[in-house]
């Protein structure tokens, strides 16, 4: 259950259960929780090192600061009315603060700035990829009130002259923002840090590449896969599974890679966009990634797209999403999944199959909506 109001937040958490699989975690078995900080935050405008005295202003999480309330002038450019602006909630965690615990920032720009019960937790520069930040030590739990801070620059000026920052002539306003999701992963040790899922469709494998992180203390982590079609939600139908055992020494991280046999696998493309859906299990931690089997080339000598090994005829647009962020009738549009997904199916209609997601990235679940309608993706470096 999630309590809002303006910048507080309080979550109340239950364990997850495992489900009732070959592979079904037993009931003292950690998981991992994923706190969504979505909502209202208070914000306001300042200097790049001084922290405001007070916040006089609202905003909506993920979303740009020209919708805050009351709204800020002369946003998307450089303004000698502030350098910065920082963001403010508070927030309380029931029950004990596990051995990990992070806060994920998905994208913001211009650059990020974290601070965390008066601690300074160190900057992200990066406008298009996801910033970490260590909250153990940091962070309250039993109920505590934790104050989090997060200051981003208030246009592409503030950062460093090598970071990429979404250049584009045709654009007028550079809105800055926390422009997608911002989180918190709760969970135990060691925790799987990243996953790749490299599918095979000519041996009918799927191979995972499962990045994980020890502790304060060394660890012989079990790594458990199962794969299921994402779309049945049917628990019981298994379609592969595997272990393996990795040794990692404290503080480090190794790898572990799972084969998994995909027997009659059904190929993900444009007119079928089958999904499966790979559960990933430590006994410390959880996680679930969703992939197709396919491969994606081009023939060296033709120059032709080549899907799941044979010739296919892309058809699509550019979608040009921070141009549209610019747009004063833009409103929340980009945040709201139902709009993105309408989006998509309107492309689908007019008998397209790819998207040129140019410019920059969008927020995170437009990809999975993409995957889920049936688009081919090519993302254009944000420079």
């Amino acid at each position: 259950m999630i309590k809002v109001k303006p910048g507080a937040l309080v979550v109340r958490y239950r364990r997850l259960s495992g489900a009732a699989t070959a592979m079904a975690a037993p009931e003292t078995e950690k998981t991992r929780r994923v706190l969504d900080l979505k909502g209202t935050w208070q914000v306001e405008q300042g200097e790049m090192q001084a922290m405001p005295s007070a916040f006089t202003h609202t905003v909506v999480v993920p979303g740009l600061i020209d919708v805050a309330r009351p709204s800020f002038t002369e946003v998307g450019k450089p303004s000698s009315q502030r350098r910065a602006f920082w963001y403010r909630r508070t927030f309380k965690l029931e029950g004990a603060v596990p051995e990990v615990a992070l806060l994920k920032i998905h994208k913001a720009r211009y650059g990020t700035r974290v601070i965390l019960n008066g601690q300074d937790l160190g900057e992200h520069q990066p406008c298009f990829t996801p910033g970490f930040f260590d909250l153990k030590g940091h962070v309250k739990g039993e109920g505590a009130e934790n104050e989090l801070i997060i200051r981003i620059g208030a246009n592409p000026e503030c950062l460093p002259s090598d970071q990429p920052r979404g250049w584009d002539f045709e654009k007028d306003l550079f809105i800055p923002g926390l422009f997608d999701s911002v989180e918190l992963i709760l969970t135990g040790a060691p925790f799987i840090k990243n996953v790749q899922v490299v599918p095979d469709i000519v041996a009918g494998t799927a191979r995972a590449v499962v990045e994980l992180e020890a502790g304060q203390q060394a660890a012989e982590a079990k790594v458990s896969a199962l794969v299921r079609e994402a779309r049945r939600g049917d628990a019981s139908a298994v379609v592969a599974q595997t272990t393996s055992a990795i040794t990692l020494s404290a503080g480090k991280t190794g790898t572990a890679e799972l084969l998994l046999t995909m027997r009659n696998a059904r190929l993900w493309s444009p007119e079928d966009p089958f999904l499966y859906e790979l559960t990933l299990t430590t006994g410390t931690d959880s996680l679930s990634v969703r992939f197709g089997m396919r491969s994606f080339r081009f023939d060296a000598q033709s120059g032709r797209a080549v899907l799941n090994g044979k010739p296919y005829f892309m058809r699509g647009t550019n979608v040009c999403v921070y141009r549209f962020l610019e747009d004063e009738q833009r409103g929340d549009r980009p945040w709201r999944a139902e709009w993105v997904r309408g989006l998509h199916q309107q492309f689908k209609s007019m008998h397209w199959n790819s998207i040129r997601y140019c410019i920059g990235f969008p927020p995170d679940f437009w990809y999975d909506i993409a995957d889920e309608e049936g688009f081919l993706i090519q993302d254009e470096f944000p420079i």
